[in-house]
């Protein structure tokens, strides 16, 4: 594996064309997502640059374009709210600080190839966690679209404060945040091909509002400091190392799978296959950097990547070109969007917000399940009025609670104990007359299937019948999986077994079952002898080890008729 993700020059008009256009593209999200996490607009373009670029070099999918996104930012402007609440003076250098852990935890991620895992969480949880993110992002955006600062407390604050908000509209503001989500919305497709919507409402906007409502109480971005950023060092304090540490995994996490879902949609456009873990240590770096030059978190951004491709970038290359374009404009040309109302850059913020829901499932969910409903209306809830990581914990528990049920309901139909020759498993014709001459004293306790933990409930209610017979056969053989607690419970069976006074038989046990089985000494419990790989094998010799009155009686024939199975 290389150290460098996949670069190289035989696209050089692709490449260079992608990352000119994505550059576009980012520019006004950059800038909107700055504000809308408290940290600044500064904090937007420097968060773009840096986990741009270093996400492009040292990633693992050469198309993917990553830099500050909604959820991340969502994420952000929570812990820009809470760590300078709580230290004035520090609290932003601690935020950029949790950005930096966030770096770290993804290297670690990706060091550790965790990759693979990362996105091991049903969807019904992804969508409702996603559109929680979307909806919180729009609820933050009302009051700056509404020319009002944005209440303290959040989306709480926000929504208790709404009759407030509503009832002290600054019109200009309003007209302006209207009219910048009436061209993204209703720009024809045609026009998009040549300049990205968010890029002409900015303009549009700015221009509006300097033409139009020059002595409007308008809140502007105001002047940007231009140049290189000054180096943020990490800051601490004692009583919020645990929150600081929390939130740093909690937004590494949210980063990993916003990047690697988009890393998924890279490789369906171009046919290629993505190095999950390569690429979590990409954005590992990239936010490290970003945090330490203060700025946003980022993530693999969908539409960017996405306008990426279809502009014919095939390489890492167009990443690193829309990073030097943007570090370009930080550098020399930040003092052009001192301008810029906030409201304009509300109204962007806020269609990303609507983009983030996911409209798909929200609109169909209750017909492909109700249970993945309610799980995903309950996350979505959790996410917007509790806490992210409350939320996705609590819908990956139920949701693999609920999985575990159904799947131990359809495994628990694969325990079955016969003791005559019924159609419940495939018998050979030699078992079936073996079963038939036991005469219901010779029990098969068939097991197939993964006998996961839910399993074991099954496995204890059919020692029941153990009390009716002289002899069982364990079998095994389509066993590929032994759980912890299945093992006890088939333990704990052979016990029962053997302290009735039964002549237990195992088959089957090979390979990691075999090896779990000899873990709990089951050699202890069963002889070596019994420990078989033939079913019909074990059967015969189950119904030689039967006491031949009882066999007799049961047959109902005398004595001296009854004669032992052949071995």
């Amino acid at each position: 594996m290389s150290l460098t993700n996949r670069i190289n020059f035989r696209n050089l008009r692709g490449d260079l064309f992608g990352g000119l256009t994505t550059a576009i593209v980012s520019l006004p999200l950059a800038l909107a997502f700055g504000v809308a996490s408290g940290a600044g607009p500064v904090a937007g373009l420097y968060g773009a640059v840096c986990v741009g670029f270093f996400a492009a070099l040292f990633g693992g999918t050469p198309t993917l374009i990553s830099e500050p996104t909604g959820p991340m930012t969502v994420v952000m402007t929570a812990i820009v709210s809470s760590m300078t609440a709580n230290n004035p003076e520090n609290g932003l250098a601690m935020a950029f600080t949790v950005v930096m852990l966030a770096g770290i935890f993804q290297i670690i991620f990706g060091i550790f190839r965790l990759g693979k895992y990362i996105t091991l969480m049903p969807y019904s949880v992804i969508s409702g966690f996603m559109s929680g993110i979307g909806v919180i992002l729009i609820l933050l955006q009302i009051a700056p679209f509404l020319g009002e600062q944005t209440p303290k407390g959040g989306v709480l604050g926000t929504v208790t404060n709404l009759p407030n908000l509503l009832a002290n509209i600054n019109p200009a503001a309003a007209i302006l945040g209207a009219l910048t989500l009436a061209i993204i919305f209703l720009m024809p497709s045609k026009l998009k091909r040549f300049a990205p919507p968010q890029l002409v409402a900015l303009i549009v906007g700015t221009v509006v509002s300097v033409m139009f409502f020059p002595n409007a109480n308008l809140q502007r971005i105001g002047e940007i400091p231009m140049g290189l950023p000054t180096l943020v060092m990490p800051t601490f304090t004692p009583s919020q190392i645990t929150i600081m540490l929390v939130d740093g995994v909690m937004l590494g996490m949210l980063g990993c799978i916003d990047t690697l879902l988009t890393a998924v949609i890279s490789d369906s456009l171009t046919r290629t296959e993505h190095d999950s873990n390569k690429e979590l240590i990409g954005q590992g770096i990239g936010n490290l950097v970003s945090g330490l030059c203060g700025g946003l978190p980022g993530a693999g951004a969908t539409m960017g990547t996405v306008v990426n491709i279809q502009t014919g970038a095939k390489t890492a290359l167009s990443g690193l070109t829309r990073a030097a374009i943007l570090l370009v404009v930080v550098v020399w040309a930040a003092g052009l969007t001192q301008n810029i109302p906030m409201a304009v850059l509300a109204g962007i913020a806020l269609k990303v917000g609507i983009d983030i829901l996911d409209w798909s499932f929200l609109k169909r969910a209750h017909k492909v399940s109700w249970k993945g409903s309610l799980i995903m209306y309950g996350v979505l809830f959790l996410t917007v009025f509790v806490d992210l990581i409350v939320a996705v914990g609590v819908g990956v528990f139920i949701a693999n609670i609920l999985t575990i049920e159904r799947l131990s309901e359809l495994q628990s139909q694969e325990v079955k104990v016969i003791s005559d020759a019924d159609d419940a498993i495939d018998l050979n014709p030699a078992e079936k007359q073996l079963l038939d001459q036991g005469q219901g004293r010779v029990l098969l306790f068939y097991l197939s299937g993964p006998m996961i933990f839910g399993v074991s409930k099954a496995i204890a209610r059919a020692q029941n019948a153990l009390k009716d017979s002289d002899a069982v056969v364990m079998d095994l053989s389509d066993v590929p999986l032994l759980g912890v607690t299945a093992s006890l419970e088939v333990e704990n069976t052979i016990k029962a077994a053997v302290e009735r006074g039964c002549q237990v038989f195992v088959v089957g046990a090979t390979g990691k079952v075999k090896h779990r089985l000899e873990r709990l000494g089951i050699h202890e419990l069963v002889p070596a002898t019994h420990m078989l790989e033939d079913r019909t094998e074990a059967l015969q010799q189950a119904v030689n080890t039967l006491p031949p009155s009882r066999v007799a009686a049961e047959a109902g024939l005398p004595l001296a008729d009854w004669k032992p199975a052949s071995t």
